[in-house]
C-alpha cells in the first residue's frame, strides 16, 4: 500500500487485470485475429523502437508509442500489437 503523496507504481494486480481486459479490446493487430499475418510476429510494438514500457508491474506487458508516424503517438500500447510504423530497436531488445 502506497502512502500519501507517493507516486503510483502500478503495482495492484487486481487494477492491472482490470486494465488489461480493457486495454486489449483496444489493440490494432490480435494474434487471435484470422487475418493476422505472419510477418507481425517480428513487429510487435515491443520490440518498436518507440515503445517505451510503463513503470511497475502493468509496465511488463504495456508501454507509451513515442512513434511521430504512428497512429498510436502518445498512447498506451499492448507489446504484443503493433502498426505499420514499426522501426525495429538496434539492440534486438523486446518488452
Amino acid at each position: 500500500m502506497r502512502g500519501a503523496g507517493e507516486p503510483w507504481t502500478g503495482d495492484d494486480r487486481s487494477h492491472n487485470d482490470f486494465c488489461h481486459a480493457r486495454w486489449r479490446r483496444l489493440q490494432n493487430r490480435s494474434t487471435t485475429q484470422a487475418d493476422y499475418r505472419e510477418a507481425w510476429y517480428d513487429a510487435q510494438c515491443g520490440g518498436c523502437r518507440f515503445w517505451v514500457a510503463l513503470r511497475g508491474e502493468i509496465g511488463l506487458d504495456y508501454g507509451a508509442c513515442t512513434g511521430p508516424s504512428s497512429p498510436f503517438d502518445g498512447r498506451v500500447r499492448f507489446e504484443h500489437d503493433g502498426c505499420e510504423c514499426f522501426a525495429a530497436r538496434g539492440d534486438g531488445w523486446f518488452g
